[in-house]
């Protein structure tokens, strides 16, 4: 295990620089110019070269990209040219917002995917399955934008039950544990939930529905087991493969949260890159992507080790 480890590691190192290298030269080539959120549109000619030296934009994109490494290395993720803060000081809270996001919705997406996937295994062919199977489509298909307005100008608007916007009251940025905030939390986190409930939904009843078939299963029967001690063990065996799709839909929520964020005003990383991306914020955008597909490549390491504790027969040499 512990050279698993090690080899894991080791090969993150070059997805980190593919990543880096990609993420730079997409940021790159989009079209406009970065130095137009620094500098008004009427600034002369000879203070935008001067902005631009100042930023290493003039230099060539080899070089550029070079320079931008080797501070990453030493953890610079560089300075916003909207803002002219440290990336890091953005991005902290940024990202504790969208993980805590993420991961409420990955746990509601789990708990309701595990049981009607797990209803819809055991009773093959009935009414429930069918219901879960529904349920299921449904929540994959669904636009998940589309239903974070669904659910504003129902709960938000017309019933006046839940805030729209924001972390805090009035739209605030900042979190603090305590109703008021958590209230600005079950929209996103039902919105977001949605996606991860059907897949999973349709995973676990693939799996239940194959492990009812084995024999060992006809052997607990056979030996007198309850109901209820079968259904143990058939989710014993389903656990790993059910923690493995989560723990990658926990990682598509961290990087793919972006439009359901800019319609709750969410603070988090998705807001952060919707920014950047219209104020063409090469900084904020590099380093926003750059620590997010990390913290993909980390989420897989650990969802490997834990599949690993829960089933013996995976081994990891």
């Amino acid at each position: 295990m512990f050279f698993y480890l090690i080899r894991r590691i080791a090969y993150g190192i070059p997805i980190a620089l593919a990543v880096g290298f990609v993420c730079f030269m997409l940021v790159q080539i989009a079209p406009g110019d970065p130095i137009n959120a620094i500098v008004p549109p009427d600034a002369p000619g000879d203070v935008v070269e001067q902005v631009r030296r100042d930023y290493g934009l003039d230099k060539p994109l080899p070089v550029q990209f070079g320079l931008w490494l080797m501070k990453v290395v030493q953890g610079d993720l560089g300075r916003s040219l909207a803002s002219g803060r440290p990336v890091w000081s953005d991005l902290s809270s940024a990202i504790g917002n969208t993980l805590m996001l993420a991961a409420s919705a990955s746990l509601l997406g789990f708990i309701l995917g595990c049981a009607l996937g797990g209803l819809a295994g055991t009773f093959r062919g009935s009414w429930l399955d069918r219901a879960a199977v529904t349920i299921a489509v449904g929540g994959v298909s669904v636009p998940h934008y589309w239903l974070g307005m669904v659910l504003v100008v129902i709960f938000s608007v017309q019933l006046n039950w839940l805030p729209a916007m924001g972390a805090g009251p009035g739209g605030s940025a900042d979190w603090a544990w305590g109703w008021e905030h958590m209230k600005h939390l079950i929209l996103p986190t039902v919105t977001l939930s949605v996606i991860p409930m059907g897949i999973v939904t349709r995973t676990v009843r693939g799996i239940v529905a194959e492990i009812m078939n084995q024999e060992f299963v006809t052997a607990l029967r056979g030996k007198g087991l309850t109901r209820r001690g079968v259904f143990l063990h058939v989710v014993k065996n389903a656990a790993p493969t059910a923690l493995a799709v989560m723990g990658l839909q926990l990682g598509y929520l961290m990087g793919g949260s972006i439009l359901v964020e800019t319609v709750f005003s969410w603070p988090g990383t998705g807001l952060l890159l919707n920014n950047a991306i219209f104020q063409r914020d090469l900084p904020v955008l590099q380093g926003t992507i750059l620590v997010l597909a990390m913290f993909f490549v980390i989420l897989n390491l650990l969802v490997d080790l834990m599949q690993t504790a829960l089933d013996p027969r995976i081994k990891r040499n």
